[in-house]
């Protein structure tokens, strides 16, 4: 599949790039997908969330009524369930949500992901581009170039540029990030992929080895 690759004024330059089949032509994988992506949504809680049983309120243990005949269901102290103010029942307890994958799973995850960004024909390759400094309306400008706007773009490239990433920070919809730190996630979350050249080459070194 070959991609025009466009300039920061959305110009033609005249160049194309063939994406690598083995990335963005394989036949994608629905189930490694849901994987992947509930994986990565897992590892993002922080698991802390916390509420007091029955046995973790503090009250009298002394028995409020007798244990019939009071017309409604049986409780004994203060911190019962049934009462206001008593104890949760089967709360939530802080844990772990984080889970492993293997590799190959992951990796195949990012092919599916990508593949199906091709097939959409969602994905627009640019020069690859810097700042001279953060000006969040020089990246507005950008993305009205290339004629995305609206949209829910997420920017790859191949090293860290803080005046690309601060220029964008403030924008809602919108995200820049390492071709390094790509995940399926962020792929399939995002309407368009906009990838600058030398990510195509990162994202084929990490995903073909």
């Amino acid at each position: 599949m070959e991609v025009s690759v466009l300039n920061i004024k959305g110009q033609d330059t005249g160049r194309k790039v063939v994406l690598n089949e083995e990335v963005y032509g394989i036949e994608p994988n629905d189930h490694v997908l849901y994987l992947d992506v509930k994986q990565y949504l897992g590892n993002q809680r922080q698991g802390t969330a916390k509420a007091k049983e029955r046995s973790e309120h503090t009250g009298s243990t002394r028995k409020l009524g007798r244990q019939k005949g009071g017309g409604g269901a049986r409780h004994g102290d203060i911190n019962s369930p049934l009462l206001r103010g008593g104890g949760r029942v089967f709360g939530p307890k802080p844990r772990d949500y984080r889970t492993k994958l293997n590799k190959k799973v992951k990796v195949l995850a990012r092919k599916s992901a990508l593949s199906y960004k091709a097939q959409e024909e969602a994905i627009i390759v640019v020069e690859d581009f810097a700042f001279d400094a953060p000006k969040t309306k020089e990246f507005v400008n950008v993305v009205k170039n290339l004629k995305i706007d609206g949209k829910k773009l997420l920017f790859l490239l191949p090293d860290v540029n803080k005046n690309v990433y601060l220029s964008a920070r403030n924008l809602q919809r919108t995200e820049v990030m390492l071709a390094s730190s790509l995940n399926a996630y962020k792929v399939l979350n995002a309407d368009v992929l906009v990838i600058t050249e030398n990510s195509l080459k990162t994202i084929d070194e990490i995903l073909t080895k």
